[in-house]
Protein backbone atom coordinates (compact mmCIF):
# COMPACT_ATOMS: atom_id res chain seq x y z
CA UNK A 1 0.00 0.00 0.00
CA UNK A 2 1.28 3.45 -0.88
CA UNK A 3 1.56 6.24 1.65
CA UNK A 4 -0.81 9.19 1.70
CA UNK A 5 0.71 12.30 0.06
CA UNK A 6 0.44 14.17 3.40
CA UNK A 7 1.98 11.37 5.50
CA UNK A 8 4.37 12.90 8.03
CA UNK A 9 3.01 16.41 7.45
CA UNK A 10 1.22 18.55 10.08
CA UNK A 11 -2.51 17.83 10.20
CA UNK A 12 -4.48 20.37 8.09
CA UNK A 13 -7.17 22.18 10.08
CA UNK A 14 -9.92 20.90 7.79
CA UNK A 15 -9.08 17.35 8.87
CA UNK A 16 -9.71 18.00 12.57
CA UNK A 17 -12.73 16.31 14.09
CA UNK A 18 -15.93 18.06 15.17
CA UNK A 19 -15.94 17.22 18.90
CA UNK A 20 -19.55 18.38 19.57
CA UNK A 21 -20.79 16.22 16.69
CA UNK A 22 -18.90 13.22 18.04
CA UNK A 23 -20.28 13.58 21.57
CA UNK A 24 -23.80 14.32 20.33
CA UNK A 25 -23.70 11.11 18.30
CA UNK A 26 -22.58 9.23 21.44
CA UNK A 27 -25.85 10.11 23.17
CA UNK A 28 -28.29 10.16 20.26
CA UNK A 29 -27.34 7.31 17.93
CA UNK A 30 -28.35 3.73 18.75
CA UNK A 31 -26.67 0.49 17.66
CA UNK A 32 -28.55 -1.97 15.48
CA UNK A 33 -28.08 -5.47 16.84
CA UNK A 34 -28.50 -7.09 13.43
CA UNK A 35 -25.38 -5.25 12.19
CA UNK A 36 -22.22 -7.07 13.31
CA UNK A 37 -20.06 -3.95 13.43
CA UNK A 38 -22.50 -2.24 15.83
CA UNK A 39 -22.46 -4.97 18.49
CA UNK A 40 -20.09 -5.05 21.46
CA UNK A 41 -16.91 -6.78 20.30
CA UNK A 42 -13.90 -7.26 22.53
CA UNK A 43 -10.46 -7.58 20.98
CA UNK A 44 -7.32 -8.02 23.08
CA UNK A 45 -9.15 -6.85 26.19
CA UNK A 46 -11.74 -4.28 25.22
CA UNK A 47 -14.38 -2.88 22.90
CA UNK A 48 -13.52 -0.14 20.40
CA UNK A 49 -15.54 1.87 17.94
CA UNK A 50 -16.84 5.30 17.01
CA UNK A 51 -20.09 7.05 17.89
CA UNK A 52 -20.33 8.18 14.26
CA UNK A 53 -20.42 4.53 13.18
CA UNK A 54 -22.89 3.39 15.88
CA UNK A 55 -20.16 1.25 17.44
CA UNK A 56 -19.26 3.28 20.54
CA UNK A 57 -22.36 4.92 21.95
CA UNK A 58 -24.01 5.37 25.32
CA UNK A 59 -25.92 2.11 24.87
CA UNK A 60 -22.67 0.15 24.43
CA UNK A 61 -21.17 1.59 27.63
CA UNK A 62 -24.36 1.10 29.64
CA UNK A 63 -24.52 -2.55 28.58
CA UNK A 64 -20.80 -3.24 28.95
CA UNK A 65 -20.59 -1.57 32.37
CA UNK A 66 -23.54 -3.61 33.60
CA UNK A 67 -21.89 -6.76 32.22
CA UNK A 68 -18.69 -5.91 34.11
CA UNK A 69 -20.70 -5.50 37.33
CA UNK A 70 -22.31 -8.89 36.81
CA UNK A 71 -18.99 -10.53 35.95
CA UNK A 72 -17.47 -9.16 39.17
CA UNK A 73 -20.35 -10.63 41.18
CA UNK A 74 -19.98 -13.96 39.39
CA UNK A 75 -16.21 -14.02 40.01
CA UNK A 76 -16.47 -12.88 43.64
CA UNK A 77 -14.53 -9.65 43.07
CA UNK A 78 -15.51 -7.26 45.87
CA UNK A 79 -12.62 -4.79 46.11
CA UNK A 80 -12.27 -1.35 44.60
CA UNK A 81 -12.53 -0.88 40.84
CA UNK A 82 -9.94 1.63 39.61
CA UNK A 83 -11.10 3.49 36.52
CA UNK A 84 -8.96 5.58 34.21
CA UNK A 85 -9.63 7.41 30.97
CA UNK A 86 -7.54 8.94 28.22
CA UNK A 87 -7.94 12.19 26.29
CA UNK A 88 -9.98 10.98 23.32
CA UNK A 89 -13.21 13.04 23.18
CA UNK A 90 -15.45 10.01 23.74
CA UNK A 91 -13.61 8.95 26.90
CA UNK A 92 -15.14 11.68 29.06
CA UNK A 93 -18.83 10.86 28.37
CA UNK A 94 -18.06 7.14 28.53
CA UNK A 95 -16.60 7.52 32.01
CA UNK A 96 -19.70 9.40 33.17
CA UNK A 97 -21.95 6.68 31.74
CA UNK A 98 -19.92 3.92 33.39
CA UNK A 99 -20.01 5.73 36.74
CA UNK A 100 -23.81 5.87 36.63
CA UNK A 101 -23.96 2.09 36.24
CA UNK A 102 -21.15 1.20 38.65
CA UNK A 103 -22.60 3.46 41.35
CA UNK A 104 -26.07 1.98 40.97
CA UNK A 105 -24.65 -1.55 41.26
CA UNK A 106 -22.86 -0.68 44.52
CA UNK A 107 -19.34 -1.06 43.12
CA UNK A 108 -16.67 0.91 44.97
CA UNK A 109 -15.01 3.01 42.28
CA UNK A 110 -11.94 5.25 42.26
CA UNK A 111 -11.46 7.79 39.49
CA UNK A 112 -8.68 10.34 39.11
CA UNK A 113 -8.75 13.54 41.12
CA UNK A 114 -10.59 16.41 39.41
CA UNK A 115 -11.69 14.03 36.66
CA UNK A 116 -8.12 13.84 35.43
CA UNK A 117 -6.61 11.41 32.96
CA UNK A 118 -4.93 8.15 33.95
CA UNK A 119 -2.54 6.01 31.86
CA UNK A 120 -3.22 2.30 31.42
CA UNK A 121 -0.05 1.19 33.29
CA UNK A 122 -0.99 3.39 36.26
CA UNK A 123 -4.27 1.48 36.61
CA UNK A 124 -2.36 -1.82 36.49
CA UNK A 125 0.09 -0.49 39.10
CA UNK A 126 -2.78 0.56 41.39
CA UNK A 127 -4.52 -2.81 41.09
CA UNK A 128 -1.37 -4.81 41.88
CA UNK A 129 -0.32 -2.52 44.74
CA UNK A 130 -3.68 -2.74 46.47
CA UNK A 131 -4.07 -6.47 45.90
CA UNK A 132 -0.77 -7.06 47.72
CA UNK A 133 -2.04 -5.12 50.72
CA UNK A 134 -5.63 -6.28 51.22
CA UNK A 135 -7.79 -9.38 50.98
CA UNK A 136 -10.57 -7.95 48.85
CA UNK A 137 -9.42 -8.16 45.25
CA UNK A 138 -9.39 -5.00 43.14
CA UNK A 139 -9.74 -4.68 39.37
CA UNK A 140 -9.98 -1.91 36.80
CA UNK A 141 -11.48 -0.31 33.71
CA UNK A 142 -9.53 1.84 31.26
CA UNK A 143 -11.51 3.95 28.82
CA UNK A 144 -9.24 4.29 25.80
CA UNK A 145 -8.96 3.26 22.15
CA UNK A 146 -5.17 3.38 22.50
CA UNK A 147 -3.38 5.16 19.64
CA UNK A 148 -6.37 5.13 17.29
CA UNK A 149 -7.83 8.28 15.65
CA UNK A 150 -9.65 10.97 17.67
CA UNK A 151 -13.07 9.76 16.45
CA UNK A 152 -12.63 6.45 18.27
CA UNK A 153 -13.54 5.33 21.76
CA UNK A 154 -12.45 2.28 23.73
CA UNK A 155 -13.42 0.44 26.91
CA UNK A 156 -11.28 -2.33 28.38
CA UNK A 157 -11.35 -4.39 31.55
CA UNK A 158 -8.40 -5.48 33.70
CA UNK A 159 -9.18 -8.23 36.26
CA UNK A 160 -7.38 -8.59 39.62
CA UNK A 161 -4.12 -9.74 38.04
CA UNK A 162 -3.83 -6.18 36.70
CA UNK A 163 -3.27 -7.04 33.06
CA UNK A 164 -5.51 -7.35 30.01
CA UNK A 165 -8.42 -9.73 30.57
CA UNK A 166 -8.11 -13.13 28.90
CA UNK A 167 -10.55 -14.33 26.27
CA UNK A 168 -12.71 -16.27 28.74
CA UNK A 169 -13.40 -13.04 30.63
CA UNK A 170 -13.81 -10.78 27.61
CA UNK A 171 -16.11 -13.29 25.91
CA UNK A 172 -18.29 -13.45 29.03
CA UNK A 173 -18.54 -9.65 29.23
CA UNK A 174 -19.04 -9.24 25.47
CA UNK A 175 -21.80 -11.85 25.25
CA UNK A 176 -23.63 -10.55 28.30
CA UNK A 177 -23.39 -6.95 27.05
CA UNK A 178 -24.91 -7.93 23.71
CA UNK A 179 -27.77 -9.77 25.42
CA UNK A 180 -28.41 -6.63 27.49
CA UNK A 181 -28.50 -4.58 24.28
CA UNK A 182 -30.85 -7.08 22.65
CA UNK A 183 -33.18 -6.75 25.66
CA UNK A 184 -33.35 -2.99 25.19
CA UNK A 185 -31.11 -2.21 28.20
CA UNK A 186 -33.87 -3.30 30.60
CA UNK A 187 -31.30 -5.14 32.75
CA UNK A 188 -29.14 -2.04 33.29
CA UNK A 189 -29.11 -0.56 36.78
CA UNK A 190 -28.40 3.15 36.47
CA UNK A 191 -28.32 6.24 38.70
CA UNK A 192 -28.81 9.76 37.46
CA UNK A 193 -25.43 11.42 37.00
CA UNK A 194 -25.66 13.87 39.90
CA UNK A 195 -26.52 11.08 42.35
CA UNK A 196 -23.74 8.87 40.98
CA UNK A 197 -21.13 11.59 41.42
CA UNK A 198 -22.25 12.13 45.01
CA UNK A 199 -22.55 8.42 45.84
CA UNK A 200 -20.52 7.11 48.77
CA UNK A 201 -19.06 4.32 46.69
CA UNK A 202 -17.57 6.74 44.10
CA UNK A 203 -14.51 8.69 45.13
CA UNK A 204 -11.67 10.62 43.58
CA UNK A 205 -8.20 9.17 44.05
CA UNK A 206 -4.60 10.33 43.62
CA UNK A 207 -3.21 7.86 41.08
CA UNK A 208 -0.25 10.05 40.17
CA UNK A 209 1.71 10.36 43.41
CA UNK A 210 2.07 6.63 44.29
CA UNK A 211 3.10 5.75 40.74
CA UNK A 212 5.63 8.58 40.38
CA UNK A 213 7.10 7.92 43.82
CA UNK A 214 7.46 4.20 43.08
CA UNK A 215 9.30 4.73 39.77
CA UNK A 216 12.66 4.77 41.57
CA UNK A 217 12.14 1.07 42.29
CA UNK A 218 11.97 0.09 38.63
CA UNK A 219 14.18 2.67 36.85
CA UNK A 220 17.39 4.26 38.15
CA UNK A 221 16.00 7.77 38.40
CA UNK A 222 18.96 9.03 40.43
CA UNK A 223 21.52 8.23 37.75
CA UNK A 224 19.38 10.01 35.15
CA UNK A 225 19.16 13.09 37.36
CA UNK A 226 22.88 13.13 38.17
CA UNK A 227 23.86 12.83 34.53
CA UNK A 228 22.05 16.01 33.54
CA UNK A 229 21.27 14.61 30.09
CA UNK A 230 18.84 16.65 28.01
CA UNK A 231 15.52 14.81 27.71
CA UNK A 232 12.51 15.50 25.51
CA UNK A 233 9.30 13.88 26.76
CA UNK A 234 6.36 14.12 24.37
CA UNK A 235 3.01 13.29 25.97
CA UNK A 236 1.35 13.46 22.52
CA UNK A 237 -1.66 14.99 24.28
CA UNK A 238 -2.41 11.68 26.00
CA UNK A 239 -3.50 10.45 29.40
CA UNK A 240 -0.07 11.09 30.92
CA UNK A 241 -0.41 14.85 30.44
CA UNK A 242 0.45 15.55 34.08
CA UNK A 243 2.86 12.66 34.61
CA UNK A 244 6.09 13.73 32.92
CA UNK A 245 6.00 17.13 34.59
CA UNK A 246 5.49 15.42 37.96
CA UNK A 247 8.35 13.00 37.21
CA UNK A 248 10.63 15.85 36.15
CA UNK A 249 9.89 17.84 39.30
CA UNK A 250 10.08 14.87 41.69
CA UNK A 251 13.44 13.61 40.42
CA UNK A 252 15.03 16.85 39.23
CA UNK A 253 15.42 15.84 35.60
CA UNK A 254 16.68 18.09 32.81
CA UNK A 255 13.55 17.40 30.79
CA UNK A 256 11.29 19.37 28.46
CA UNK A 257 7.65 18.26 28.51
CA UNK A 258 6.00 18.57 25.10
CA UNK A 259 2.32 18.51 24.09
CA UNK A 260 1.22 18.10 27.70
CA UNK A 261 -1.96 20.17 27.53
CA UNK A 262 -5.39 18.91 26.51
CA UNK A 263 -6.32 19.09 22.83
CA UNK A 264 -8.87 16.40 22.00
CA UNK A 265 -8.64 17.16 18.28
CA UNK A 266 -4.90 16.35 18.45
CA UNK A 267 -4.29 19.22 16.07
CA UNK A 268 -0.53 19.19 16.76
CA UNK A 269 -0.06 15.71 15.29
CA UNK A 270 1.56 14.85 11.99
CA UNK A 271 -0.48 12.58 9.76
CA UNK A 272 0.22 8.87 9.79
CA UNK A 273 1.13 6.81 6.73
CA UNK A 274 -2.52 6.64 5.57
CA UNK A 275 -3.28 10.34 6.08
CA UNK A 276 -5.09 9.84 9.39
CA UNK A 277 -4.43 11.48 12.73
CA UNK A 278 -3.22 8.61 14.84
CA UNK A 279 -1.20 8.92 18.05
CA UNK A 280 1.05 6.00 17.16
CA UNK A 281 4.38 6.61 18.85
CA UNK A 282 6.01 3.84 16.80
CA UNK A 283 5.16 5.47 13.47
CA UNK A 284 7.86 7.68 11.92
CA UNK A 285 5.09 9.63 10.18
CA UNK A 286 3.01 10.35 13.28
CA UNK A 287 6.18 11.09 15.25
CA UNK A 288 7.72 13.39 12.63
CA UNK A 289 7.43 16.39 14.93
CA UNK A 290 9.54 14.86 17.69
CA UNK A 291 11.94 13.28 15.20
CA UNK A 292 12.67 16.78 13.84
CA UNK A 293 13.90 17.71 17.34
CA UNK A 294 16.20 14.70 17.74
CA UNK A 295 19.38 16.77 17.77
CA UNK A 296 18.02 19.04 20.50
CA UNK A 297 18.13 16.25 23.08
CA UNK A 298 20.42 13.45 24.24
CA UNK A 299 17.32 11.26 24.31
CA UNK A 300 13.68 11.90 23.48
CA UNK A 301 10.55 9.78 23.64
CA UNK A 302 6.80 9.84 23.19
CA UNK A 303 3.85 7.71 24.19
CA UNK A 304 0.51 6.83 22.66
CA UNK A 305 -2.70 8.17 24.15
CA UNK A 306 -3.06 5.69 27.01
CA UNK A 307 0.73 5.58 27.60
CA UNK A 308 1.09 1.82 27.26
CA UNK A 309 3.40 2.14 24.23
CA UNK A 310 6.71 3.91 23.74
CA UNK A 311 8.54 5.62 20.88
CA UNK A 312 12.26 6.23 21.37
CA UNK A 313 13.96 9.04 19.42
CA UNK A 314 17.76 9.26 19.46
CA UNK A 315 20.28 11.65 17.88
CA UNK A 316 22.00 8.70 16.22
CA UNK A 317 19.03 6.98 14.58
CA UNK A 318 15.88 9.09 14.86
CA UNK A 319 12.82 7.04 15.79
CA UNK A 320 13.97 3.56 16.66
CA UNK A 321 12.28 0.48 15.27
CA UNK A 322 10.39 -1.02 18.27
CA UNK A 323 12.14 -4.38 17.86
CA UNK A 324 15.53 -2.72 17.91
CA UNK A 325 14.76 -0.90 21.13
CA UNK A 326 13.30 -4.00 22.78
CA UNK A 327 16.55 -5.85 22.11
CA UNK A 328 18.52 -2.96 23.62
CA UNK A 329 16.28 -2.82 26.69
CA UNK A 330 16.57 -6.57 27.24
CA UNK A 331 20.35 -6.63 26.90
CA UNK A 332 20.85 -3.62 29.16
CA UNK A 333 18.42 -4.73 31.86
CA UNK A 334 19.78 -8.27 32.11
CA UNK A 335 23.29 -6.85 32.54
CA UNK A 336 22.32 -4.12 35.00
CA UNK A 337 19.76 -5.67 37.34
CA UNK A 338 21.93 -7.77 39.68
CA UNK A 339 18.99 -8.84 41.84
CA UNK A 340 17.23 -10.51 38.92
CA UNK A 341 17.59 -14.28 39.06
CA UNK A 342 19.56 -15.66 36.12
CA UNK A 343 16.83 -18.23 35.50
CA UNK A 344 14.26 -15.58 34.58
CA UNK A 345 13.21 -15.87 30.94
CA UNK A 346 12.45 -13.21 28.33
CA UNK A 347 8.97 -13.03 26.84
CA UNK A 348 8.37 -12.00 23.23
CA UNK A 349 5.52 -12.27 20.77
CA UNK A 350 5.97 -14.65 17.85
CA UNK A 351 6.02 -11.78 15.33
CA UNK A 352 8.91 -9.99 17.06
CA UNK A 353 12.33 -9.82 15.43
CA UNK A 354 14.91 -12.59 15.75
CA UNK A 355 17.44 -10.10 17.14
CA UNK A 356 15.72 -10.62 20.51
CA UNK A 357 16.40 -14.35 20.32
CA UNK A 358 20.07 -13.71 19.53
CA UNK A 359 20.42 -11.25 22.40
CA UNK A 360 18.76 -13.68 24.79
CA UNK A 361 21.06 -16.48 23.67
CA UNK A 362 24.05 -14.24 24.25
CA UNK A 363 22.77 -13.54 27.76
CA UNK A 364 22.14 -17.22 28.45
CA UNK A 365 18.44 -16.52 28.91
CA UNK A 366 15.53 -18.64 27.76
CA UNK A 367 13.00 -17.04 25.39
CA UNK A 368 9.29 -17.69 25.86
CA UNK A 369 7.46 -16.95 22.62
CA UNK A 370 3.73 -16.25 22.78
CA UNK A 371 0.89 -15.21 20.44
CA UNK A 372 0.11 -11.52 19.93
CA UNK A 373 -1.41 -9.92 23.04
CA UNK A 374 0.19 -8.74 26.27
CA UNK A 375 -2.17 -10.93 28.29
CA UNK A 376 0.16 -13.85 27.56
CA UNK A 377 2.87 -12.27 29.73
CA UNK A 378 0.70 -11.69 32.81
CA UNK A 379 1.35 -14.97 34.65
CA UNK A 380 5.07 -14.87 33.94
CA UNK A 381 5.45 -11.35 35.32
CA UNK A 382 3.34 -12.05 38.41
CA UNK A 383 4.92 -15.38 39.27
CA UNK A 384 8.48 -14.36 38.46
CA UNK A 385 9.22 -16.67 35.53
CA UNK A 386 9.95 -13.87 33.06
CA UNK A 387 11.80 -10.62 33.73
CA UNK A 388 10.65 -8.84 30.58
CA UNK A 389 7.67 -9.12 28.27
CA UNK A 390 7.59 -7.20 24.99
CA UNK A 391 5.51 -6.87 21.83
CA UNK A 392 6.79 -5.73 18.45
CA UNK A 393 4.10 -3.04 18.45
CA UNK A 394 6.17 -1.03 20.97
CA UNK A 395 4.61 -2.31 24.18
CA UNK A 396 6.51 -3.87 27.08
CA UNK A 397 6.97 -4.06 30.82
CA UNK A 398 9.64 -5.45 33.09
CA UNK A 399 10.24 -6.28 36.73
CA UNK A 400 11.24 -3.99 39.56
CA UNK A 401 14.91 -3.84 40.47
CA UNK A 402 14.32 -6.42 43.23
CA UNK A 403 12.64 -8.85 40.83
CA UNK A 404 9.04 -8.28 41.90
CA UNK A 405 6.23 -7.44 39.49
CA UNK A 406 5.79 -3.81 38.45
CA UNK A 407 2.83 -3.88 36.06
CA UNK A 408 1.10 -6.65 34.15
CA UNK A 409 0.05 -4.30 31.40
CA UNK A 410 2.33 -2.51 28.96
CA UNK A 411 4.06 0.52 30.47
CA UNK A 412 5.31 3.08 27.98
CA UNK A 413 6.63 5.38 30.68
CA UNK A 414 9.14 2.96 32.20
CA UNK A 415 10.39 1.94 28.75
CA UNK A 416 10.83 5.62 27.88
CA UNK A 417 12.61 6.43 31.14
CA UNK A 418 14.77 3.33 30.73
CA UNK A 419 16.06 4.87 27.48
CA UNK A 420 17.23 7.82 29.57
CA UNK A 421 18.85 5.47 32.10
CA UNK A 422 20.67 3.63 29.31
CA UNK A 423 21.94 6.91 27.87
CA UNK A 424 23.03 8.17 31.28
CA UNK A 425 24.75 4.94 32.34
CA UNK A 426 26.46 3.87 29.14
CA UNK A 427 27.20 7.18 27.46
CA UNK A 428 25.50 5.77 24.33
CA UNK A 429 22.00 6.52 23.21
CA UNK A 430 19.87 3.39 22.53
CA UNK A 431 20.47 3.73 18.78
CA UNK A 432 24.23 3.54 19.31
CA UNK A 433 23.73 0.69 21.77
CA UNK A 434 21.74 -1.20 19.14
CA UNK A 435 24.57 -0.80 16.67
CA UNK A 436 26.91 -2.61 19.08
CA UNK A 437 24.37 -5.45 19.25
CA UNK A 438 24.25 -5.81 15.46
CA UNK A 439 28.03 -5.84 15.32
CA UNK A 440 27.92 -8.77 17.69
CA UNK A 441 24.81 -10.65 16.50
CA UNK A 442 24.27 -9.47 12.92
CA UNK A 443 21.58 -7.24 11.43
CA UNK A 444 18.11 -8.78 11.17
CA UNK A 445 15.63 -8.02 8.41
CA UNK A 446 12.12 -7.19 9.61
CA UNK A 447 9.04 -5.57 8.09
CA UNK A 448 5.54 -4.94 9.40
CA UNK A 449 2.42 -4.27 7.33
CA UNK A 450 -0.70 -2.83 9.00
CA UNK A 451 -3.98 -3.63 7.30
CA UNK A 452 -7.60 -3.46 8.47
CA UNK A 453 -9.50 -6.65 9.26
CA UNK A 454 -13.23 -7.33 9.02
CA UNK A 455 -15.28 -8.56 11.98
CA UNK A 456 -15.32 -12.04 10.45
CA UNK A 457 -11.54 -12.08 9.98
CA UNK A 458 -11.01 -10.93 13.58
CA UNK A 459 -13.20 -13.76 14.87
CA UNK A 460 -11.18 -16.31 12.90
CA UNK A 461 -7.89 -14.93 14.22
CA UNK A 462 -9.20 -14.92 17.81
CA UNK A 463 -9.93 -18.63 17.51
CA UNK A 464 -6.31 -19.35 16.59
CA UNK A 465 -4.98 -17.25 19.46
CA UNK A 466 -4.07 -14.06 17.60
CA UNK A 467 -6.28 -11.56 19.41
CA UNK A 468 -6.63 -8.17 17.76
Amino acid sequence: MSNHPLAGKPAPRDMLINVPELISAYYTRKPRMDVATERVSFGTSGHRGSSLKNSFNEAHILATSQAVCEYRAEAGITGTLFMGMDTHPLSWPAQLTALQVLAANGVNVCIAENFGYTPTPVISHAILTHNQEQKEQCDGIVITPSHNPPTDGGFKYNPPHGGPADVDVTSWIQDRANRILENGLSDVRKMDLESALEARNVRQYDFLTPYVEDLKNVVDMDVIARSGIRIGADALGGSGLAYYKAIRDRYGLNMDCLHDTLDSTFSFMHLDWDGKIRMDCSSPYAMAGLVSLKDSYDIAFGNDTDFDRHGIVTPSSGLMNPNHYLSVAIDYLCRNRPEWDSSLAIGKTLVSSSIIDRVAQGLGRKVIEVPVGFKWFVDGLIHGTICFGGEESAGASFLRKDGRVWTTDKDGMILALLAAEITACTGKDPGEYYKTLTEKYGTPVYARLDTPATVEQKEILKKVGLSL
